[in-house]
C-alpha cells in the first residue's frame, strides 16, 4: 500500500519547492480568490480528503481568505496516512 500522491495541482499555482510525492510541505503565494485543487493518489483504492479549515466540496475548489492560509490533502490507504500541507499566502496585488 502506498499513501501518497502522484500529482497535486492547485490552480495555477506554483508550489515550493516542486512537488514530489515523497515531500510532504510546501508554500505558495497567490492573488487569485479561489483555485481548484487537484490531488491524484498512486493508488488508485486510497481515499483523498481535501481540508482548508474544514472539509472541502468535492469538486476540489478552495476559496482563498487574505493573509496566510494552511490547505491539507489526507491520502488514506488501509492504516497508512500521509498528510500533505500547503501554506498559500493570498494578497490583493
Amino acid at each position: 500500500m502506498n499513501a501518497s500522491l502522484s500529482t497535486l495541482t492547485i490552480g495555477t499555482l506554483t508550489l515550493s519547492p516542486t512537488f514530489s510525492g515523497s515531500w510532504l510541505w510546501y508554500t505558495s503565494s497567490t492573488t487569485e480568490a479561489s483555485s481548484e485543487v487537484t490531488a491524484t493518489p498512486d493508488d488508485g483504492t486510497a481515499t483523498v480528503v481535501i481540508k482548508l479549515d474544514t472539509v472541502v466540496d468535492p469538486d476540489g475548489t478552495v476559496t482563498w481568505a487574505e493573509g496566510a492560509n494552511t490547505l491539507t490533502i489526507e491520502v488514506t490507504v488501509g492504516d497508512e496516512t500521509a498528510i500533505y500541507t500547503v501554506w498559500v499566502t493570498k494578497s490583493t496585488e
